[in-house]
């Protein structure tokens, strides 16, 4: 199998291999706090910054974990990158760090950060572990606002607080409750499979007209 490039490393989580839009994962806090944008890009940052710092020290000691304990020894370093952000928050963005609660702590378990740990980060230099790091939480950043968006513009007629339809608006309150968390990522999943499939169809076409030219 081709190796891939520096650039693929860092391009590939951003889109072709978004964690959330393709790979379907991290989805408890990509659905639980996405009901406004400045919550969605609070946790976006929180748990881009714990990837890139634990992807950095698992690629850096990979050597001297054993092989036996390295999931414990991921978890530890990933914890440790999650107690730092969420004393940040707490210190920089109090109300932001009292709207998501718990779901900071639960960055820990997020399957996106630990699975980069033992795909990539384990197996790779750091240089390029940092790389895989970057574009995969600028893809998770990238999929939380979109999330987000669409679920304040709608359920709240707001973007990042500021009023855009005036007071005639009415909000759709289904769409910042649970439901609207599903609803919304349910579109977004079904708009972006409908595209790629146009995209294929397209594809398939024009080399059929090529042939039979």
């Amino acid at each position: 199998m081709r190796k891939s490039t520096a650039q693929e490393d860092l391009l590939r989580g951003i889109w072709r291999e978004n964690p959330v839009l393709v790979q379907v994962l991290g989805l408890c806090p990509t659905l639980a706090v996405t009901n406004t944008v400045e919550n969605s890009l609070v946790m976006g940052i929180a748990t881009f910054a714990v990837l890139l710092g634990s992807s950095f020290f698992v690629s850096l000691f990979k050597r001297f974990i054993p092989n036996e304990i390295r999931i414990s020894v991921y978890i530890l370093i990933i914890a440790t990158f999650v107690t730092v952000a969420e004393m940040c928050l707490e210190a920089l963005v109090p109300e932001v760090h009292k709207a998501l609660g718990a779901f900071i702590a639960l960055i820990v378990v997020n399957c996106i950060i630990l699975g980069r740990q033992e795909a990539f980060a384990a197996k790779n230099t750091v240089w390029r572990s940092v790389l895989d790091a970057i574009g995969s939480g600028l893809g998770f950043i990238l999929a939380m606002l979109m999330m987000g968006s669409l679920r304040e513009v709608i359920g709240y007629g707001t973007f990042l607080g500021i009023p855009l339809f005036g007071d005639s608006y009415e909000p759709w309150v289904v769409m910042i409750l649970p439901p609207g968390g599903f609803l919304t990522l349910g579109v977004i999943l079904l708009t972006l499979g409908y595209v790629e499939e146009r995209r294929r169809a397209n594809r398939v076409s024009a080399m059929s007209a090529q042939e039979r030219a």
